[in-house]
């Protein structure tokens, strides 16, 4: 018995875009194709990494963790000790990488995708292709900073993906480019299980679409949950499929919003286990931050690159400052979170 009507999956481009609309012009304006200073310093200042690798045919997640520092980079490279990765063997030379970095008490997040180089002596060299900011609607929707630590057991997978507030979603495209993306939500509208499928919604986030462009051209996916405060992981890898189904979508309506579309993941293969990289990145009680990193100043730096190079974005003068940047994403956090 389908779990939802067939003709309500997405499975073309054409359909997405229907529903989400396309990647608008100006998110070219975020992306850069090498580390600058500012991201960086994001990354030195970073105690825990989502890490997906994918070979073109199936991609795996895994997370980094330990003091600040643990992972080095320069322009084009990104350096990740294999010891600090909770899952080493799932990068091999040639598959493509897909990270997120988080800071300490910073809602935004950094991405950097890329193409592992070697892994040599212990440590995994990744060639920098793609560096870009994330806004922090995932982070805030999840009060993934605001958590008090729990060393408690979960008692099932399935009960802890359903209590789950926070996601990394690993996709690729048909090449093997793999792709990163954090998702948030309150308990129990984070995540449902039911009949071998992960269930997850869409809600308004930095107006890309690049895990459901990829879902369309290769549904294989991989995903950890997390409840903020737990050093406990639930992973999950399958087959994702993306529809509109209303009773589906309706499930997941949060302040009255229902999301555009809903996301399950069909798989048999579930896995809970403490994650040493959270062990080791000590992240709650939260430390007052002292990295001292404005991650506005760091993406308008970002645009202003592409600007300089003449891309068009579309985005007005005023908003490639940082006050109007910071106005920009106040309202987004206010008025768009669902």
């Amino acid at each position: 018995m389908e779990l939802f009507d067939p003709k309500t999956v997405i499975n073309t481009v054409e359909a997405l875009e229907a529903v989400a609309g396309r990647i608008l012009p100006s998110m070219k304006l975020k992306v850069i194709n090498h580390l600058d200073e500012g991201a960086i310093r994001w990354i030195a200042a970073s105690p825990l990494l989502f890490a997906g690798f994918g070979d073109g045919e199936t991609i795996g997640i895994t997370l980094g963790g330990g003091d600040s520092g643990f992972a080095t980079a320069d322009t084009h490279e990104l350096r990740v000790p294999t010891a600090m990765l909770d899952d080493p063997t799932l990068a091999r030379p040639g598959t493509g990488f897909g990270s997120l970095f988080l800071l300490p008490g910073i809602r935004e997040t950094m991405r950097v995708n890329g193409r592992v180089v070697d892994v040599i002596d212990g440590v995994i060299r990744i060639r920098v292709e793609e560096c870009y900011g994330h806004c922090g609607k995932s982070l805030i929707r999840s009060d993934f900073w605001n958590a008090t630590p729990d060393d408690r057991a979960p008692q099932d997978d399935f009960s802890f993906v359903c209590a789950s507030r926070f996601m990394a979603l690993a996709t690729m495209d048909a090449n093997g480019c793999a792709d990163l993306s954090p998702k948030g939500d309150p308990a129990e509208k984070m995540a449902l299980v039911e009949k071998g499928c992960v269930w997850f919604s869409d809600r308004p986030g930095n107006h890309r679409t690049d895990s459901f462009h990829n879902i369309i051209t290769q549904p294989h996916v991989s995903a950890v949950f997390l409840i903020p405060g737990s050093t406990y992981v639930a992973s999950v890898s399958g087959t994702a499929r993306i529809t509109t189904d209303e009773a589906i979508r309706t499930r997941f309506a949060v302040q009255g919003k229902t999301p555009a579309l809903a996301t399950a993941i069909e798989s048999n293969n579930f896995e809970l286990s403490q994650s040493p990289a959270l062990l080791r990145a000590k992240l709650w009680p939260m430390s007052e931050p002292t990295h001292g990193i404005q991650p506005t100043k760091i993406f308008i730096e970002h645009m202003n690159m592409n600007k300089n190079k003449g891309l068009e974005g579309g985005y007005a003068n005023a908003e490639l400052s940082m006050s109007g940047l910071q106005d920009l994403l106040k309202k987004e956090y206010k008025e768009n979170l669902y």
